[in-house]
């Protein structure tokens, strides 16, 4: 399924949906963020979707990041809260959803890394190169604030 996101923008649909979600920057032990290239819109992401009934949003997280990577991960703490009424995220089946994600922060503890039907891509990153990486303003967003240190943010 397609995707569009807007942000800011005064033409963009009014939303008529908001699901909890969950995103994770995944560290591991040299220092790089697991991210994925998804194939609804073709950008660089951090792992991560929406929360199911009967998952706590750590376990959605750690749910998203194995299917989407093949990586399995623990959660170590909380990068921030993202609810921005200006984010808006439109799927091709009509859906607009207003943001409201929670980016947590992990580890990797096993798995291997691979792709999925959510994502054409994968792989591990240094802070500096996700610069160039083409994304949308929201996850540059939760990465800058990971980089930053300080954190919990809220948006």
């Amino acid at each position: 399924m397609a995707r569009r996101d807007y942000e800011g923008d005064p033409d963009a649909p009014k939303p008529n949906s908001l699901v909890p979600a969950a995103s994770v920057v995944v560290v591991d032990g040299l220092g790089r963020v697991l991210l994925q290239r998804r194939t609804d819109n073709g950008m660089w992401a951090l792992p991560g979707g929406v929360m199911e009934l009967g998952e706590s949003i750590a376990d959605c997280g750690i749910r998203e990041t194995r299917e989407e990577t093949g990586v399995d991960i623990s959660i170590t703490g909380l990068v921030g809260t993202y609810t921005n009424p200006s984010h808006i995220l439109a799927y091709d089946d009509g859906e607009v959803r207003q943001e409201f994600s929670i980016c947590l922060l992990g580890k990797p503890v096993g798995g291997e890394l691979r792709t999925s039907d959510e994502s054409f891509e994968v792989g591990w990153f240094s802070p500096a190169e996700t610069d160039g990486l083409p994304m949308v303003p929201s996850i540059r967003k939760r990465l800058a604030d990971w980089r930053s240190g300080r954190f919990p943010v809220v948006r």
